[in-house]
């Protein structure tokens, strides 16, 4: 890593994006734009070529994308950190660019000193999470480190079997002699306990914690 100043590579498909990155980083003493990139392709190639310190990403773009990008920037410069800068964000999005690499995400909305500081943290090996992200983050590891999720009663756990199964509420209601009122606040509390919001989702825990086998 530069001892003086911290090499960037700016990586956005809007040219006028970088503009306003480059215009507001260039300004910073200790920072250095040493290239630019429109794809996670040319991305890939100047962060073999300039070898930067920190790589400021976007995840949305044509061709390659950010998240595909950060993968294979990470596997072949380990040592670049990469930072997501995205108007993007939805867990799903957060949670696969830290699993692909990334060291830091910051939305788009961002203050201008947030990302300078932002890009700081990770130039020395830190990880930056926005706030509203951390908690997402901190909220995370809490329902992990209290076994996952909130414990289902034994009934709860047979009603969620038989749903992710795909029997209706009366089937269900007929396979374990209760009522169907009885099934669907079992399928409420189920929901909620899990915080959860459709069938797909109850398919998906149930697969996980193998209360049924794979189709």
């Amino acid at each position: 890593m530069s001892a003086s100043r911290i090499r960037l590579l700016l990586v956005d498909d809007h040219q006028i994006v970088r503009a306003g990155l480059r215009m507001l980083l260039q300004t910073e003493p200790d920072m250095e734009i040493v290239g630019e990139a429109g794809s996670g392709d040319e991305a890939l190639q100047a962060a073999q070529t300039l070898h930067p310190d920190v790589i400021v990403m976007d995840i949305a773009m044509s061709g390659m994308g950010g998240i595909e990008a950060t993968r294979q920037i990470k596997s072949l410069c380990p040592s670049a950190a990469i930072l997501a800068l995205t108007m993007y964000e939805d867990e799903q999005y957060f949670f696969a660019m830290l699993h692909a690499g990334a060291s830091g995400y910051v939305p788009k909305r961002a203050a201008p000193d947030e990302l300078a500081q932002a890009i700081r943290a990770v130039s020395r090996g830190e990880v930056f999470l926005y706030p509203t992200l951390a908690r997402v983050l901190m909220r995370e590891f809490t329902q992990h480190a209290q076994g996952s999720r909130p414990e289902l009663t034994p009934r709860e756990l047979e009603v969620l079997a038989l749903i992710a199964e795909g029997y209706t509420n009366r089937q269900i209601a007929e396979r374990l002699c209760i009522s169907v009122k009885t099934v669907d606040r079992h399928r409420e509390n189920i929901l909620r306990k899990l915080n959860l919001h459709s069938r797909v989702e109850l398919v998906k825990y149930a697969l996980r914690k193998g209360l049924i086998s794979q189709p």
